[in-house]
């Protein structure tokens, strides 16, 4: 009974660890439970006199099991329902999962392990965000040392470079939020037509209509006349997972603007304004650095 106790205690203190590196390698919430799940089974049915370090030993399984996952997932390339893509994280009853997840690799770059094979994503994953040393991943991959070593130098050269193109792709976006913003304050009608898409179009709200704003609007000549000498009051910021601009009046969020942009072009400007959508907004301004 007391080792029963004591191995939930101990399992209980690992299972965020666990679960955040199953979700590394999976990508998907729903299977890095199941993963986990499956680990604590097998703890179940294990002698405990041949486990020497436990959490070493759980790290071992949950990545075994994500490994034959991985696997069984690329296996089934001809299923219907196409490419297999990553769940976002949205449990928020989990503080420490969250904050194991929150680091600098994110759901963008998730898309991009999963154009890895298996032994390159648990290789990287393990060693790069969980510094298991590459002597304990050699065996789990069925390789040597050196050959675990390149596994994950593969997987890192291939990330670092998604790392390198999406934070290029985010400064050209904010260029193009700040160029908007500025066309608009000043009035340049050209300046706006550069960065409109064409087809673009702008819809408001219930809640912006009846602050004056058109319900929709199409057309970049359209838009940027909406626009034109407008957005004085207005201020660039990061919206959520993309870009936008804020307008506050006495110090009091009014509206935002959610820009999408694509293309390197705004194809759709919405206005909210609604106060409970604006309250489930997360918004971060530009630095002015």
């Amino acid at each position: 009974m007391d080792e029963k106790k004591f191995l939930a205690e101990k399992f209980e203190a690992d299972r965020g660890r666990l679960r955040a590196a199953a979700y590394r390698m999976l990508g998907s919430r729903s299977e890095a439970e199941d993963a986990v799940q499956e680990a604590w089974l097998r703890l179940g049915r294990s002698e405990m006199s041949e486990i020497g370090n436990l959490s070493g030993w759980l790290t071992t399984v949950v990545a075994r099991i994500c490994l034959d996952m991985l696997r069984a997932r690329k296996s089934r390339r001809e299923e219907p329902y196409g490419p297999h893509v990553p769940e976002p994280l949205t449990s928020a009853d989990d503080a420490e999962h969250e904050a194991l997840l929150a680091d600098s690799v994110g759901a963008a770059l998730l898309i991009v392990l999963e154009t890895l094979t298996p032994a390159e994503r648990l290789a990287f994953v393990l060693h790069d965000m969980f510094a298991v040393p590459f002597d304990e991943i050699a065996p789990i991959v069925d390789r040597s040392p050196e050959a675990a070593r390149q596994l994950a130098s593969r997987a890192r050269r291939r990330v670092q470079g998604a790392r390198t193109a999406a934070n290029a792709d985010r400064s050209d976006q904010r260029r193009i939020v700040e160029a908007f913003l500025a066309a608009s304050r000043g009035g340049d009608f050209e300046a706006l037509l550069a960065v409109l898409d064409p087809n673009v179009v702008f819809r408001a709200d219930v809640a912006a209509v009846k602050l004056g704003s058109q319900a929709e609007i199409q057309g970049a000549a359209a838009v940027a006349n909406t626009f034109k000498g407008r957005a004085l009051g207005a201020r660039p910021a990061f919206i959520d997972d993309g870009f936008g601009l804020i307008v506050e009046v006495g110090g009091q969020l009014r509206v935002i603007l959610r820009l999408s942009i694509r293309d390197g072009r705004i194809a759709e400007v919405q206005a909210i304004a609604d106060p409970e959508r604006l309250d489930q907004i997360d918004f971060t301004l530009f630095d002015q650095g």
